[in-house]
């Protein structure tokens, strides 16, 4: 067998292909640069950063950008015809098909323009009408007709793909405004109470209590940031804790091993409080008698190289698991028989952070659940220590 040695030249010509694999490649390119801006939805803002690589797209003098009643961009010359752009778009809304028009229907007043006709195609996100694309050239052809609906069409799926992105955002907001009520009614209560019962007996403690509350309350219901730090996190769950031990006593025993270097990794917003009561809520209840009755909770947080590995474990009555299967999947769990009828709200929370894990991370990266009956549960968190997007 003969091995060839190829030189850079080689390598070249073959990575570069023909003319037409040159061309694809810079249109991909292209398509790409306009790309980022269009997936933020279309605005003035996101149209005046897209419109110059749409207008390399397509190759024409001029490119409008428009919503259905006013312009948003203009990239090439003749500027002078941005003021006709909300007026040609009209047709194009009305129909939702692609208009070709003339040098009549511009009614261009500007001797020696250069632009005689316009093709306005609609830009459709979910079957409604949000805008248009219009190209202004010398002349017309079929190809450049349907070399315009095809970017349109393009722009199009950009522009849904960011009302995705935005559904998911309001629908990821939406859950942890709900987590956020379902942690409130079964806690604050409690805690209050239980600041209240040191007021007499010990006041610097009540103080003290009260104050750990508010920094508590004001993290869980801030309303700034999708994404906290691990250390923001353990920092306001150190600070349930401690409301929790206070109204507990010596029942509740807690535990936690936390690596520095996990620290700074950026975690989905009250991604660990909801583990962390449960573990509270199994850890008191059912509790053997070898442990004289005192609930454990350990918490640990471990670097595994390019992941963040978090434990949250209780030595309570534990569950069914296939109780916990179905909270993982979002479905109601039966709790007419619960480990103790003392415990409210089995499983608060648990499907809403399996869920918004995997939406952040990525399937892999969903909860899992070590359970049985009598036997404690402990829950396990996996997070890339960087993921693209995912910034405290």
């Amino acid at each position: 067998m003969r091995f060839v040695r190829r030189g850079p030249a080689d390598r070249r010509r073959r990575g570069l292909g023909g003319d037409a694999d040159r061309t694809t490649f810079r249109t991909l390119h292209t398509a790409s640069l306009a790309s980022p801006a269009l997936r933020e939805g279309l605005t003035s803002a996101s149209a005046q950063r897209s419109i110059r690589h749409l207008r390399d797209l397509l190759g024409v003098p001029a490119l409008a950008l428009t919503d259905t009643a006013t312009a948003l961009a203009w990239d090439g010359g003749a500027g002078h015809h941005e003021v006709d752009a909300p007026r040609l778009a009209l047709p194009a809304v009305d129909s939702g098909s692609t208009k070709v028009f003339d040098r009549r229907d511009l009614r261009c007043a500007t001797p020696g323009c250069p632009l005689r006709h316009v093709i306005v195609s609609p830009l459709i996100v979910e079957e409604r009408i949000v805008g248009t694309l219009q190209a202004y050239a010398q002349a017309t052809s079929a190809g450049l007709v349907r070399a315009t609906d095809e970017v349109a069409q393009w722009v199009s799926g950009q522009l849904e793909l960011a009302e995705l992105d935005a559904s998911r955002t309001r629908l990821m907001e939406a859950e942890v405004k709900a987590l956020r009520a379902q942690i409130s009614p079964h806690f604050i209560y409690n805690s209050l109470g239980a600041i209240a019962s040191f007021v007499r007996t010990d006041p610097d403690r009540a103080r003290e209590l009260l104050l750990e509350f508010a920094d508590f309350t004001r993290y869980s219901f801030r309303r700034h940031g999708e994404f906290t730090t691990l250390a923001e996190e353990l920092k306001s769950i150190e600070r349930y804790l401690l409301l929790e031990q206070a109204r507990f006593g010596d029942r509740l025993a807690v535990t936690l091993r936390i690596a520095p270097e996990v620290l700074p990794v950026a975690v989905p917003f009250l991604c660990l409080q909801p583990l962390v009561e449960n573990a509270v809520r199994h850890g008191l209840a059912g509790t053997a008698e070898a442990t004289a009755g005192v609930g454990t909770i350990t918490i640990v947080a471990r670097d595994l190289d390019t992941e963040c590995e978090i434990t949250v474990e209780d030595n309570g009555a534990g569950e069914d698991p296939e109780k916990v299967r179905r909270a993982l999947a979002g479905n109601p769990v039966d709790l007419a028989e619960p480990a103790d009828p003392a415990v409210e709200g089995d499983h608060v929370g648990l499907g809403n952070v399996d869920a918004r894990l995997r939406t952040t991370f990525g399937d892999d990266y969903g909860l899992v659940v070590e359970t049985a009956r009598g036997a404690g549960t402990k829950v396990i968190v996996r997070v890339p220590k960087f993921a693209p997007g995912v910034h405290a």
